[in-house]
């Protein structure tokens, strides 16, 4: 055998790569979903609510109602965030590391608030901190109840997003600090938070997202606090399409600030 036909032999072959058709149909297939499912849709909302022109767009996101639905809305999204950041973390440590009774179940109920509607959390709610409240906790139509409906339905979100890279993480490290005589503390902050930050900050922007735009479980629990959605929807009922409109355009560029901005600090590692 010559040394050309050994060489040939011994070179690694290409990887397999299914496609889906030519590479131009593929792309052309997902480019127009995306377009119809996304992009459109995007453009007509920036186009209706600048009907009234830049004047009317600014006068829209600018009524007090409506500074005061963003900020309020903003600023319940970020403290529901940081609690999932610190929470959802922690579930996703008891479910990879830990080895109990009701393991599985308690794996199987995170996902209840992806199936469930939310409408359906916002009564359940309601029914254990209403009027009639079975444990005497009261705090319907309060921001502490817009609080614990956004953290329902954006509870997933973290833990799902940290449970695989823990899952895949390489304890040597852990074995190796601790037989040096790291604390436990000090092995988590040191070695495993560094490698979770960017699943952290990745469940992080879509739990905000998510949290921004929820409509179906405040809208029985929010009462008089100012919240972005139900004002929009509010816009909506009362005829004013262009300002709502001009609110949701509002919300849409903080959430894609939000998300780029937390991508960003994830591929560049730097600190929560």
């Amino acid at each position: 055998m010559s040394g050309a036909t050994a060489q040939a032999e011994t070179l690694p072959r290409p990887a397999f790569r299914p496609r889906l058709g030519s590479a131009l149909l593929s792309r052309g297939l997902v480019t127009t979903y995306l377009s119809i499912m996304v992009l459109i849709p995007i453009v007509a909302l920036i186009l209706k609510s600048f009907e009234g022109g830049l004047a009317g767009f600014w006068d829209a996101v600018t009524q007090p109602q409506s500074l005061e639905a963003l900020r309020v809305t903003v600023f319940i999204a970020l403290i529901v965030t940081v609690i999932n950041c610190i929470v959802g973390t922690a579930i996703a440590w008891v479910l990879v590391r830990d080895e109990f009774p009701g393991k599985r179940l308690l794996n199987s109920l995170i996902d209840l608030p992806f199936a469930l509607p939310t409408i359906v959390a916002g009564i359940t709610l309601l029914a254990l901190y209403g009027n009639d409240s079975p444990i005497g906790i009261d705090i319907a139509y309060t921001s502490t109840a817009v609080a614990m409906a956004l953290l329902f339905v954006t509870l997933p979100f973290v833990v799902r997003a940290v449970q695989p890279t823990l899952i895949e993480l390489d304890q040597d490290m852990e074995e190796a600090a601790a037989s040096l005589g790291a604390s436990s503390m000090t092995i988590f902050r040191k070695i495993v938070l560094p490698n979770l930050r960017p699943a952290i900050l990745a469940g992080a922007a879509l739990a905000f997202a998510r949290a921004i735009g929820e409509f179906g479980s405040l809208v029985l629990l929010a009462g008089n606090t100012q919240i972005a959605s139900i004002y929009i929807f509010a816009k909506i009922e009362s005829g004013d399409t262009e300002g709502a409109a001009a609110v949701s355009v509002v919300l849409l560029v903080a959430a894609v600030v939000i998300l780029l901005a937390i991508g960003r600090f994830a591929r560049r590692g730097l600190p929560v």
